[in-house]
């Protein structure tokens, strides 16, 4: 997971800001849905076992479920938005400025998880939220340089795409998760009713940006080696991003969030010349910090109170 969100930002970033035609974002961002949804096909084959179960899944939640497809296009819509503004934002904004502000998806998901599954945070939670927006804070406030970068770029249209990102991002998320646990619906097909959704968001989308652009230069214009190996990971990431959410702990995902920051650190040193300033240093530091603050599992406190009860009632009794 830390690898391939390293390597999805560090490879977009580079195929935003050569001085190669730019290809389409939105026609990017549509077969991404594409290859996420042939995916899923194949996953939840494995999962079914067999073709007979394979085709009575995909006929009953699928052709026979027309309201749960309109249930996830919901998300579709808004992760549709949320992985444009990520093609925006690293049009305008270092990989590593980028990966460690993206963050800021945390505290937003916390919000949403709040209000929408009625949870509540630990005190060290809400902490450490508003230590990672004193990073993220710290980092945005001289924001680092890339010295190697020769396009034009505005760094306060790339955070405002980042901001709408985490919105998106925080919301979709919590949004998914409650579809998911209203029912026993395999993850596939939840990720096939999701993905199908997406790809005619997507479509539309594309077409009602660009689509005289699309229709005069092509749907591939500009594609290299490059843009399918970020097309690759961005899918690959979407369908791990799933697994991860379902079968890893907070820590494991808090760890591989804060080693991506690193990473993407690194690769945007070698790579693009970022010049590291102190503010972005100490910004970065306080963001990892608070992500594996955040990730911390809470402590059981009934053991501690039965013991104390417990202990009272030896007490009394003596």
């Amino acid at each position: 997971m830390t690898l391939v969100a390293a390597a999805y930002t560090i490879s977009l970033r580079y195929t935003r800001t050569t001085d190669r035609e730019l290809y389409f974002s939105t026609t990017a961002v549509c077969i991404t849905e594409v290859i996420k949804l042939f995916l899923s096909f194949g996953l939840l084959a494995k999962e079914t076992g067999s073709l007979g179960r394979f085709k009575a899944s995909l006929s009953e939640n699928v052709l026979g479920s027309p309201k749960e497809l309109m249930k996830l296009s919901v998300p579709s819509l808004v992760y549709a938005v949320q992985n444009n503004m990520a093609f925006l934002a690293l049009s305008n904004l270092d990989a590593a400025v980028y990966q460690v502000t993206y963050q800021l998806k945390i505290p937003c998901t916390a919000l949403c998880t709040v209000l929408m599954l009625n949870r509540t945070l630990s005190k060290l939670q809400w902490i450490s939220v508003f230590m990672l927006c004193g990073g993220v804070t710290l980092v945005q406030w001289k924001p680092a340089q890339a010295t190697k970068v020769m396009v034009e770029q505005n760094p306060l249209l790339g955070f405002g795409a980042i901001a709408i990102a985490v919105l998106c991002s925080g919301f979709a998320g919590v949004y998914f998760e409650k579809v998911l646990k209203s029912s026993d619906t395999s993850l596939w097909v939840r990720n096939i009713q999701m993905y199908l959704s997406g790809i005619i968001v997507t479509l539309i989308g594309a077409y009602l940006s660009e689509g005289a652009e699309i229709q005069e230069k092509g749907f591939f214009y500009g594609y290299t080696y490059y843009v399918w190996f970020v097309i690759f990971l961005a899918s690959v990431g979407g369908l791990y991003t799933s697994i991860v959410v379902k079968y890893t702990d907070n820590i494991m995902k808090g760890f591989s969030a804060a080693a991506a920051i690193v990473l993407s650190t690194i690769a945007s040193v070698i790579l693009f010349g970022l010049q590291i300033t102190l503010t972005f240093a100490l910004g970065t530091l306080l963001v990892c910090v608070s992500i594996y603050l955040y990730g911390l599992p809470r402590q059981d406190t009934t053991s501690i109170q039965q013991g104390e009860t417990a202990s009272k009632e030896r007490t009394i009794g003596v």
